[in-house]
């Protein structure tokens, strides 16, 4: 459950950090997209995320709910939960039911969406353009330290987000559909943590 909520945050994180990195001159709907995350709005959906390894034909299928703000993240799948407030990370796996806590530092933590960002930042160029009622951003990469080599971000005529393809670098696609997503106003209740009393607590923050 960890490497899929991993695999989730990364193509969220393109969402949120992809209008930081060189944009083309003609980018509309992607100047728009960043604006909202900018004024504090958070992008609330339920998700089906698709992992298909090219290699051995499996797929995984994780169905769930996510929000996403500029510096917060949250994602619930059944009774598990990530939460990313950009200090620290917090996963509770029910199937162990226990909770792992560790410090948001990208050369020490696993969870830490920058660790798995780098080289992000202007190693993708960027396009966008429009087809059949939708408008599509491509994030391409030819820098083999690069997470994925293609990144295709759908937005329905609201701007709304509703998929995410991606390629990584061995040719591995995930996909990211969002349904009925939607841009709310932040309030404190939407990024709380909450886990059972009885779940076990391992503080990562704490190791040497």
């Amino acid at each position: 459950m960890n490497l899929v909520f991993k695999q989730i945050t990364i193509l969220l994180l393109m969402v949120v950090l992809a209008p930081a990195l060189g944009v083309a001159q003609d980018t509309p709907q992607f100047e728009q997209l960043k604006q909202k995350f900018e004024d504090g709005l958070v992008f609330e959906s339920d998700f089906i995320h698709e992992y298909n390894d090219t290699f051995t034909g499996d797929q995984q299928i994780t169905e769930g709910r996510i929000w996403v703000g500029k510096e917060q993240y949250k994602m619930r799948s059944g009774e598990s939960v990530m939460l990313v407030d950009g200090e620290i990370s917090k996963v509770y796996d029910s199937t162990k039911n226990r909770v792992i806590t560790s410090d948001y530092i990208e050369e020490e933590d696993d969870f830490a969406p920058s660790r798995m960002l780098q080289g992000v930042d202007d190693s993708y160029s960027v396009e966008e353009q429009s087809e059949e009622n939708q408008t599509v951003i491509e994030l391409t990469s030819d820098d083999p330290f690069s997470i994925f080599m293609s990144v295709s971000i759908f937005l329905n005529p609201s701007g709304i987000p509703t998929r995410i393809v991606a390629i990584d670098q061995v040719e591995n696609e995930l996909v990211t559909t969002f349904n009925e997503g939607s841009f709310i106003q932040k309030t404190p209740e939407i990024f709380q943590f909450q886990y059972p009393e009885d779940a076990e607590e391992i503080d990562l923050r704490h190791d040497s």
